[in-house]
């Protein structure tokens, strides 16, 4: 039973999206008294890291806190698709479990989540098939192709012709999945926005569509001639590359070493990742921050807000070593739960030793 009044539930829901679209139809969903459904789709597809796995947390249980219920959709096959883990069907379905398991180590909630799996769901539901025909009969060829991103991809001849098979299931996954909400990243913002479109036309009711935030690779964004969502998915977090990107498993050393190796210039908000996980993870877990510093240096520095955190470091008094090293203290103490249930619990040891074992492919 959700206890929030509806202005309450509405906060939360923007503290997660930051694009809604539908709202006035979000506010009379809520004001209905059902239970909203919220889709989630995710490639099992290598390691996971910290924009997966503790963003993600927080945004899923803000959302299930203000009364949603979530299906995951666990897409084994649209991994396949995407030739994740060489296409080996059994051993996405592997990283599937771990990522689970993941999700369990660093605070999820999961009282309000469900997770599906793609190959048993729609070998169970072969009506499936007809509304990706249907909705390949009102979908252009062009603006399918333009949903290559939510694929990893941009436009290419030489793309297999699972890009167009792709956008499709997963705008008919939205349907199957009775969601009322699409609440995926921006990145896919592009397919979600094509079932909004496609959907009257089959009398289905299209999906509201709440998109979160991406959050930055660590290393200096490369987005010359590029704006608005197609920059934001350029600059987001990539396992293709290991530098760029925190891993929930990392050991606290190599934790380190990346984050003295981060783009934070000096004074610069924009485009500044180390400042993006104050914002979006460290302040959502702890209501006040301590930055360690030699006297000589000023001494040590306690931040309540990142409001505060900001400003400082926007006036140049407290410096980009500093705030470094100090989100990396905290980042780590974040994955210290992660770590300890793969390392003591057998059958998430398995796992990851399965996971690390693997060839990961882009």
């Amino acid at each position: 039973m959700v206890e929030l009044s509806i202005d309450e539930r509405l906060k939360l829901i923007h503290e997660v999206g930051e694009e809604i679209i539908g709202e006035e139809e979000l506010i009379e969903l809520l004001k209905s008294g059902k239970t909203p459904i919220a889709y989630d789709g995710f490639e099992p597809s290598g390691k996971i890291h910290i924009a997966q796995g503790l963003l993600r947390a927080i945004n899923v249980n803000k959302l299930t806190k203000a009364g949603i219920k979530f299906r995951f959709w666990v897409a084994d096959w649209f991994g396949m698709l995407n030739n994740k883990m060489g296409g080996d069907l059994e051993r996405i379905r592997i990283v599937g479990e771990y990522f689970i398991e993941v999700w369990k180590a660093c605070g999820m909630n999961l009282e309000n989540v469900e997770f599906i799996w793609t190959s048993e769901f729609i070998k169970e539901h072969p009506e499936y098939w007809t509304t990706v025909l249907k909705l390949s009969m009102n979908a252009t060829v062009q603006r399918v192709l333009r949903c290559g991103q939510i694929m990893g991809r941009e436009e290419s001849t030489s793309n297999p012709s699972s890009q167009i098979l792709y956008p499709l299931m997963q705008a008919a996954d939205i349907h199957h999945l009775e969601a009322d909400i699409a609440q995926l990243g921006m990145d896919q913002r592009k397919v979600n926005m094509l079932a909004r479109d496609v959907f009257p036309k089959l009398g289905f009711v299209p999906p509201i569509v709440i998109s979160h935030h991406m959050l930055m690779g660590l290393t200096e964004p490369k987005v010359a001639g590029v704006t608005g969502v197609d920059a934001a998915i350029a600059k987001k977090m990539s396992k293709s590359n290991p530098n760029s990107a925190i891993f929930m498993t990392d050991s606290e050393n190599i934790i380190q070493k990346k984050f003295k190796k981060a783009y934070c210039p000096e004074g610069q908000v924009e485009d500044n990742p180390v400042l993006e996980y104050f914002k979006f993870i460290v302040f959502e877990k702890y209501n006040k921050i301590l930055v360690e510093r030699p006297e000589k240096f000023g001494g040590n520095l306690e931040f309540n807000s990142y409001e505060e955190l900001e400003q400082t470091f926007v006036d140049k008094k407290v410096h980009p070593l500093d705030i470094k090293n100090t989100c990396a203290k905290y980042i780590n103490e974040l994955l210290n739960p992660v770590r300890k249930h793969f390392e003591e619990n057998e059958d998430a040891k398995k796992l990851l030793e399965q996971v690390n074992s693997f060839q990961v492919t882009k």
